[in-house]
C-alpha cells in the first residue's frame, strides 16, 4: 500500500486527467497533483461514505502550471471499522473539462510482528553490588547533625538580632530539635 496517490494532469492533452483506478490507504494519505500543462483549478470531492471518516481541506485547488502539489486527505481512523471502508474521490479538471472517479478503500493496518530477542545470559542469575551511604545507614546521625545546623542557625539569628519574637523562634527550633531526639532516641 502507499500513502501517495498520484494525479497527473495535462500529460497528454490540455485539462486530460490520468488517475489509478483504485487506491487503498491505511489511513490519512496525500493526493499528489502533477501539473504538465498550463496553470488550472481542480476540484476534489469526497463522496458520502468517505466523507464520513475522511475530509480535505478545501475543495477546489489551483495548481501552477508544470509544478506538482500535495493535498491532505485526513482519516480519522477511529471512525473507521474493522472492515475497512469503501468510498470514491471525485476529481475535476477546469471547472468540468474532464472528470475522473477513483474508488478509495480504508483498510486495517497490517498487524507490525513485534519481537523480543531472548538469548541465553537472561537466564543467568544477575549479580548486583549496592553501594552503601554511611549517613543513609544511619539515620539517626543525620536527624542529629541536621538538628544541630538548625539549632546553630537559630541561634545566630537570636543573639545577632537580639529582638523578642526571634528568640522565641530560636527557642521553639531548640524545643523541635529536643522532641525529634527524644522520639529518635525511644526507636533505637
Amino acid at each position: 500500500m502507499t500513502d501517495e496517490l498520484p494525479v497527473h494532469i495535462s500529460r497528454e492533452e490540455l485539462h486530460a486527467l490520468e488517475v489509478p483506478a483504485s487506491f487503498e490507504a491505511t489511513g490519512s494519505f496525500d493526493i499528489r497533483l502533477i501539473n504538465h500543462g498550463e496553470a488550472l483549478h481542480l476540484h476534489l470531492h469526497l463522496d458520502d461514505p468517505l466523507s464520513e471518516v475522511a475530509a480535505i481541506d478545501a475543495g477546489n485547488h489551483y495548481v501552477e502550471g508544470d509544478s506538482e502539489r500535495l493535498v491532505r486527505v485526513t482519516v480519522d481512523r477511529d471512525r473507521v471499522t474493522e472492515e475497512g471502508l469503501l468510498g470514491k474521490l471525485k476529481v475535476v479538471s477546469a471547472y468540468g473539462a474532464q472528470t475522473r472517479w477513483i474508488d478509495i478503500e480504508l483498510a486495517e493496518p497490517a498487524p507490525e510482528e513485534q519481537s523480543v530477542q531472548v538469548d541465553e545470559s537472561l537466564a543467568q542469575p544477575q549479580h548486583t553490588t549496592q553501594e552503601s551511604d554511611p549517613v543513609v545507614e544511619n539515620p539517626t546521625a543525620l536527624v542529629l547533625g541536621l538538628g544541630l545546623v538548625a539549632v546553630l542557625i537559630a541561634a545566630v539569628a537570636a543573639v545577632s538580632i537580639a529582638d523578642l519574637l526571634v528568640v522565641g523562634g530560636a527557642l521553639v527550633v531548640v524545643g523541635g530539635v529536643l522532641v525529634a531526639l527524644f522520639f529518635l532516641l525511644q526507636e533505637g
